[in-house]
């Protein structure tokens, strides 16, 4: 059964229903749709991901609500814990991965989906910022100064690095890429993933979907490229025991 779902970017989109049924096979309940990420955006742009989040559920016919998660206050909401308890899946859309972290490092709603992610029953899918925030460190986008693009991030895979926005992040900032696969952990890896591209797995066993291309970089070099239909195999430890509420 797999666990966890890791866009490149496109969220909400036709391309990825064959991953959210992938989630969703063997689980009952809705999709938390969270747009955390943007909310420094302003309201608008916040709103915007929450009504194309539930519009692509409404599409395929899932069940999907989307809990008010902008701040760290709310992640300490209790009424969200419980909406928490009764999911399928949560699905973290894009914005800024540090500030994601920040809202919910080591509050009760991250306590909870990290504990209901290990016994199985909740399923973890994210885009862009919530992809990268499962790092430590992770990027802070709202920053071009490379001495402070990193950020503390969650953890919850403490020896991998995600890349979303692979293929375009050099338009970005030129030299990106390389400045990236320079920070892959020590003895850990670097999990590339292009724009409107997906792994889907279950922490160890992984398989892609979508149009573009995922790559993977360990010990100093490239390991492997993979595509559409492609099966691989990266044990993801993850980091320790679900820390305490706080």
């Amino acid at each position: 059964m797999s666990a966890y779902a890791f866009l490149g970017a496109g969220e909400f989109e036709v391309w990825h229903a064959d991953v959210d049924g992938s989630l969703l096979d063997g689980r009952s309940g809705p999709v938390l749709v969270f747009a955390t990420a943007s909310a420094p955006e302003g309201e608008d742009v916040y709103q915007g991901w929450v009504d194309k989040g539930l519009a692509h559920y409404a599409d395929a016919g899932i069940e999907a609500v989307a809990p008010a998660l902008r701040t760290r206050e709310d992640a300490h909401d209790p009424a969200i814990v419980s909406q928490v308890d009764e999911a399928a899946m949560v699905f973290f859309s894009g914005g800024n991965p540090a500030y994601l972290a920040k809202v919910l490092l080591g509050s009760p709603v991250w306590d909870r989906i990290r504990h209901r992610i290990a016994d199985g029953s909740l399923a973890y899918a994210g885009c862009s910022a919530g992809v990268a925030c499962l790092s430590d460190p992770t990027f802070d986008s709202d920053t071009d100064d490379a001495e402070h693009v990193w950020a503390p991030g969650l953890g919850h895979f403490p020896a991998t690095l995600f890349a979303p926005h692979w293929d375009i992040v050099e338009t970005w900032i030129p030299g990106a890429q390389a400045f990236i696969t320079a920070a892959t952990p020590v003895g850990g890896s670097l999990v590339a993933i292009d724009e409107r591209t997906a792994v889907v797995g279950d922490g160890t066993q992984w398989s892609v979907h979508g149009v573009g291309g995922v790559y993977l970089h360990r010990d100093g070099r490239w390991l492997g490229e993979y595509r559409a239909g492609d099966r691989w195999e990266l044990a993801m430890p993850v980091g320790g025991v679900a820390p305490a509420a706080g």
